[in-house]
């Protein structure tokens, strides 16, 4: 059974769908396709049906990603309960998947996507920020294009350390 990751933003037509194939690209290139299942979803139904954001689409396309065919839709409880780990983009989001998550072992797999990125603020132990919300991926949805290119960037920081955990998840999966 393949280890299955979501990634959630709001209306899932912005910044899930872009974090959806940056992640399935390093998946593939981490050798984990066949192992890894990625999708992606909102905490709102209001963009429900819709396609991702042109905008988005254009810069993932100039940054060299696929952009799979996609049709945002809200993320069920069912869907919280059958994912190995759940990347909110926000606290909002990692907030309302908690409270939405059928029982503890699904919303402990709730995970802040940047909390992956090497350089970002820490939010527990010394030094640490008081405020997950400090972990946002800046919603670009409002912005111009710089907006996307600064989401796709925080995007991409933290992939790289989501393989990794996606990795260990997977050892230890085999060894038990």
């Amino acid at each position: 059974m393949p280890y299955r990751v979501m990634t959630v933003c709001t209306g899932n037509i912005c910044r899930s769908p872009m974090a959806e194939s940056v992640l399935r690209r390093r998946f593939a290139e981490a050798g984990l396709d066949g192992e890894v299942v990625v999708d992606s979803s909102g905490i709102s139904d209001e963009e429900d049906g819709n396609p991702v954001d042109r905008r988005a689409r254009a810069v993932l396309t100039d940054a060299g990603y696929d952009v799979p065919e996609h049709r945002a839709h809200r993320v069920s409880r069912a869907e919280i309960a059958s994912r190995d780990l759940l990347l909110a983009m926000t606290a909002r989001h990692a907030r309302w998947l908690r409270t939405q998550a059928p029982d503890e072992a699904s919303a402990g797999r709730v995970v802040l996507y940047r909390s992956f990125d090497p350089d970002a603020p820490a939010v527990d132990g010394p030094g640490a920020v008081a405020d997950e919300s400090d972990l946002d991926i800046a919603d670009p949805w409002y912005g111009d294009r710089g907006d996307f290119e600064e989401a796709l960037a925080q995007i991409e920081a933290a992939a790289d350390g989501v393989v990794e955990h996606v990795r260990r998840e997977l050892a230890a999966r085999s060894r038990s």
